[in-house]
């Protein structure tokens, strides 16, 4: 389901992942893999539930967006939660990180969905409650111009420092995956900006061992 890179790139890679916090995974998921996940994520979006509000403990950043819970998720698709459990993807993430990498015990944060498909859809500002977030695209909008990019500053976990000079957006493609030191690194994606345009993703949670526990009260108040 996952074309993983060569060993010979794993180091570059790390590398990449140790200065900036991000590394892009351009085709992560295979085309047999992409349209089996599309089909799970479209199936599980019928009972995912509409978010409109503002996230109290991140500076009332908004969340316009359609989610569903990992708890949920493991109740409905034994695809997704097989691949979330991968050995193959966890000594991958190990190898970029340079340590262990274990799964998330929380059952509601360790993999979501999120859907923005409105005009205007945004996950707004945040740090994650665990190291790393593995995001893995299976709709994204076709063009920058679309909004939808992963708006990141390298560095700094102050939420101030979106829209500082520095700070990056990335546009992705059905498909790809992006590894991000999400606890330390504030982020957000960007507003759609028109009808018609989607951005379906996973995101799978990731620990270090030892490291268990929410830091904050977002993902309850985002995916329960």
């Amino acid at each position: 389901m996952l074309s993983f890179p060569l060993p010979a790139r794993r180091e570059s890679l790390r590398r990449r992942f140790s200065d900036d916090g991000y590394v892009t995974l351009p085709r992560l998921v295979s085309p047999v893999g992409l349209a089996t996940l599309a089909s799970e994520a479209h199936r599980l979006e019928a009972d995912a539930a509409r978010r409109d509000f503002r996230m109290p403990c991140m500076a009332d950043s908004p969340r316009h967006m359609t989610t569903l819970g990992g708890h949920r998720i493991a109740h409905a698709s034994p695809v997704i939660t097989r691949l979330y459990e991968d050995r193959d993807l966890m000594r991958l993430l190990s190898s970029l990180l340079g340590e262990a990498v274990v799964a998330v015990h929380d059952p509601v944060e360790r993999h979501v969905l999120n859907v923005l498909h409105r005009p205007g859809d945004t996950h707004g500002a945040h740090t994650d409650d665990y190291p790393l977030a593995l995001v893995l695209f299976l709709e994204a909008p076709p063009h920058p111009a679309d909004g939808g990019l992963l708006e990141f500053h390298p560095g700094r976990g102050d939420l101030d420092a979106l829209g500082a000079p520095g700070a990056r957006r990335v546009h992705h493609r059905p498909g790809d995956g992006y590894l991000l030191r999400s606890d330390l690194t504030a982020h957000r994606v960007t507003p759609l900006g028109r009808p018609g345009v989607r951005r379906t993703v996973l995101n799978f949670a990731y620990t270090t061992p030892g490291r268990q526990g929410a830091t904050s009260s977002s993902a309850s108040l985002l995916y329960d």
